[in-house]
């Protein structure tokens, strides 16, 4: 028969014990919620879908085209859903080598929104000048002020389909992806980098 003293006095190391196994049932929930399905649909929640992407970028060009779905649907098939965008217009100009300004709106799926101006040097074959709109989707912004850098553009990343561009500008895990449209789509090629502002520069250094 066990003695009074023995049921109710615990063993020295269960509690250690039970600590541990607290510690470890803890880490296995984290990372059940981190692969459950509320946890996919928590970050999903926090980017855009490609059919709402694809109708914002439709909507503010004024046009549905084949190209444009198409440099949508890459964007979404090799760098995933983006957190954020940039609405804007830019205008360039350029015999052999030239510069492109621009400026618009950033904004983010979580509702922020901030102005943003860019420049960026060039070497170009076309005359002239010409003015247009331009869509940038935004993956992995960790917050608005992250836009405010030199994004180096990544070789070999232009694409054009059906009268519609894209390319890939890459920095500290960020990825910007510029949409342009007939008449944006310059001859030219961005020396290497856009850099990103706060306010307007004619410097496009």
């Amino acid at each position: 028969m066990l003695s009074a003293t023995r049921l109710f006095t615990s063993d020295p190391g269960t509690g250690a014990h039970d600590a541990t196994r607290r510690r470890l049932l803890a880490q296995l929930g984290a990372g059940a919620l981190v692969s459950s399905p509320l946890a996919s649909a928590l970050a999903a929640d926090d980017t855009y879908d490609q059919e709402s992407t694809l109708k914002a970028v439709t909507d503010f060009f004024g046009s549905t085209t084949e190209g444009l779905a198409n440099v949508v649907e890459k964007a979404f098939r090799e760098q995933g859903r983006p957190n954020a965008y940039i609405r804007g217009e830019e205008v360039s100009a350029a015999v052999t080598v030239g510069v492109r300004y621009g400026e618009g709106e950033l904004v983010t799926k979580s509702g922020r929104m901030s102005k943003v101006y860019w420049a960026d040097p060039s070497i170009g074959l076309d005359l002239g000048a010409n003015a247009s709109k331009v869509f940038v989707l935004v993956y992995k912004l960790p917050g608005v002020d992250a836009i405010y850098k030199r994004y180096p553009g990544v070789d070999g990343s232009l694409y054009y389909v059906g009268g519609a561009g894209i390319n890939y500008q890459r920095l500290d895990g960020v990825t910007l992806a510029p949409i342009r449209l007939g008449v944006g789509l310059r001859t030219g090629a961005s020396v290497g980098y856009v850099h990103y502002r706060r306010e307007k520069s004619l410097n496009p250094i």
